[in-house]
């Protein structure tokens, strides 16, 4: 009643009748004392102060590992997840380090949990960040993001499943998926003729608290002998076939119909003649999901390498003909009635080692980033002029790579005046030639992040430039002190006033760069 007066006080405040005009003018910053507009100001001052040609970043600290090396908002996980080292902070500090753990403890996968806003939890643990980890003997842990001490934990296999190897979201922060690897039989078992219908297992939990929902097979009988992979993604099953098929499910209609029985964690079970507690050793969780029919079908399609992707407004889906000479080629289709969009088949012709690649732009726009090695396109949806039910895909803007420098002749002339012809030309992900490495989206503060890199000799130099997300403009641009070379794997991520650099070299060796943001150059040039 109390929020409802206070509304109320407020539209007759400013003058404003209507729900609709309060909301939009909330979201623009009218209102002062409301905590969002504070930290969208806060925001908009970090971007204009970070763009500033005097803001520089400063490379502050670097480490190698032996083991994979891995970021999560602020926090970079090393030794397996055993020491985790705040990047917040003005130079990187530990916050933890763990003793060694055994191989039996080995960590697969692992998803950063946050507090919902708004919500009463029943643990005060409950509203801090934590870190959901799968081990490889089939343990489900949640641990605390700053001491690493476990919360809680899940024994998940019990006599149907070994092997759960993958968490994801269904929905983020409130749904999550654990997937099994693939269950293949032995050779021996195989040539004796016996016949493995189930492929994957899927076991699926409301998280904070943290709830078992159901464990559900994907079985051949049901879905076909050809599948190869399945994943759960905002409420759809999608079933992936080898020859290039994609089929989608309702996965919350899925488990609806087909639950034989709800369980808690912690309840004491009968199921199927065994006896034990959900969620505790050696029993594990019940598949308690049994799909005995096929599912209605909401969509399928085919494309190359199951290479499937659904966003933009009016909904659309972008996919490749399931040849491997349109490797490269992408078509943008309605999702309503399957028609190529006007403008919809995309194709930069690269010559190029690497593919292009495209994807729904993260900022929620519906617009479309297209990345190929000297050139990103960012495409949007608009309706055809005069023919409102149609849609053509538009150029927004464009971001070239810097290529002045460069020389391709075919032909050449030497000294002495005799004519040299190439019997072939550059690439176009030539080393030698700035070329895309990575796009990336900041959401914070609404940039547009690309990494480029040229190699030079034995020595490879890469800049992080951010871009005006709106128009594409060249905003600022930060050279990597460390040498980039274009055959290893890297990632990048650009958090705010940090940039963190992973490198993985050959032999599994992994290295970790971080840059902070530096504003007062004139003691400090580096």
């Amino acid at each position: 009643q109390a929020a409802a007066g206070g509304g109320k006080a407020a539209l007759r405040a400013c003058g404003v009748h209507n729900v609709c005009r309060l909301l939009s003018r909330r979201a623009h910053g009218f209102y002062a004392r409301d905590a969002g507009v504070a930290h969208r100001k806060n925001l908009g001052l970090l971007r204009r102060i970070m763009c500033q040609e005097s803001t520089k970043f400063k490379n502050v600290w670097t480490t190698h590992s032996a083991s994979p090396i891995a970021y999560e908002r602020g926090r970079i996980y090393m030794d397996n997840y055993q020491c985790c080292i705040t990047s917040i902070a003005q130079q990187p500090r530990l916050i933890y380090q763990k003793s060694k753990c055994a191989k039996s403890e080995k960590i697969e996968d692992a998803l950063l949990l946050e507090c919902p806003l708004g919500e009463m939890l029943p643990s005060p643990s409950d509203y801090k960040a934590s870190l959901i980890v799968l081990t490889v003997q089939n343990w489900l842990l949640r641990l605390s993001a700053d001491s690493g001490e476990v919360l809680e934990k899940v024994y998940l296999a019990g006599s149907c499943c070994k092997f759960f190897r993958y968490l994801s979201w269904d929905t983020p922060q409130e749904v999550m998926i654990v997937k099994s690897a693939q269950n293949k039989l032995p050779a021996a078992a195989r040539q004796a003729g016996i016949q493995q219908t189930v492929l994957f297992y899927l076991a699926v939990f409301q998280v904070l608290p943290l709830s078992f929902i159901g464990m559900l097979e994907i079985n051949k009988k049901i879905f076909g002998n050809s599948v190869t992979d399945v994943a759960v993604s905002n409420g759809i099953l999608i079933v992936m076939y080898s020859m290039g098929l994609v089929r989608l499910y309702n996965f919350k209609a899925i488990l609806e119909q087909f639950m034989e029985q709800p369980f808690d964690l912690g309840q004491e079970f009968n199921w199927n003649g065994q006896v034990g507690v959900v969620g505790k050793y050696p029993f594990g969780l019940p598949c308690n999901i049994k799909i005995t029919d096929t599912p209605p079908l909401l969509f399928e399609a085919s494309s190359l390498e199951n290479a499937f992707q659904i966003g933009g407004y009016p909904w659309h889906y972008i996919i490749t003909p399931n040849k491997k000479k349109h490797k490269g080629v992408f078509h943008i289709c309605s999702l309503k009635d399957n028609t190529l969009a006007k403008n919809g088949i995309q194709d930069m012709k690269c010559c190029s080692l690497e593919p292009d690649w495209i994807y729904f732009h993260p900022d929620m726009s519906g617009r479309i980033i297209h990345v190929g090695p000297n050139l990103i396109k960012v495409l949007k949806l608009k309706e055809v002029k005069n023919h409102a039910d149609q849609m053509e895909i538009a150029e927004d803007f464009t971001i070239v790579a810097n290529r002045e420098n460069c020389v391709n002749n075919n032909v050449t002339v030497t000294a002495s005046g005799r004519v040299v012809k190439k019997r072939f030309t550059l690439l176009d992900d030539d080393p030698e030639q700035e070329t895309f490495k990575i796009v990336d989206y900041e959401d914070e503060l609404d940039l547009l992040s690309t990494v480029a890199v040229t190699q030079i000799g034995a020595d490879g130099r890469a800049h992080l430039d951010f871009h005006c997300n709106e128009h594409g403009i060249l905003l600022k641009s930060i050279p990597l002190k460390e040498s980039w070379d274009v055959t290893y794997s890297h990632e990048v991520y650009f958090d705010k006033d940090l940039v963190l650099h992973i490198e993985q070299k050959p032999n599994r060796r992994f290295s970790c760069y971080v840059y902070q943001m530096v504003c007062d150059t004139a003691r400090d040039d580096d």
